[in-house]
């Protein structure tokens, strides 16, 4: 159990600082306040989600939680930069997004679904999830 515990810490600190990057990557290119707004808050959701999973890693091991390397955040910024390149609408800020929550719920799903993880990793599991699903509401009225 205690390895299934920090691969599920591991996947959702990876998950949410891949979030906390996209965001500040992208949020430049919105003009909209109100979908401006909406990424602060979301940004600020994957922050409190990844300070959670590092306040509690070193039960598990005793190193730090997983975060997105140098080449997978690259990748996803010539990815953001190469879709608005001609298109920086809500809908397009708004599809880009939701394609990154949408893997994110999987994710988390899939982790939860195991059910192979203590109830406080449980609980970090479900919060993101959570998150990433309320986000899905939010972003699709931006489409």
């Amino acid at each position: 159990m205690k390895e299934e515990n920090i691969n599920a810490l591991d996947e959702i600190h990876k998950g949410a600082t891949m979030g906390i990057d996209a965001i500040s990557f992208i949020i430049d290119k919105v003009k909209d306040k109100k979908l401006k707004e909406v990424l602060k808050k979301q940004d600020n959701g994957y922050k409190d989600i990844a300070k959670k999973v590092e306040d509690i890693y070193t039960k598990y091991d005793d190193g730090e939680a997983h975060s997105t390397n140098l080449m997978n955040k690259m990748m996803t910024d010539m990815g953001i930069e190469m879709k608005t390149m001609n298109d920086t609408s809500n809908s397009k800020i708004a599809e880009i997004l939701l394609q990154g929550v949408n893997m994110g719920i999987i994710e988390g799903r899939k982790i939860l679904n195991k059910k192979k993880i203590n109830t406080e990793v449980e609980s970090i599991v479900s919060d993101y999830v959570t998150m990433q699903e309320k986000a899905v509401e939010v972003l699709k009225t931006y489409l």
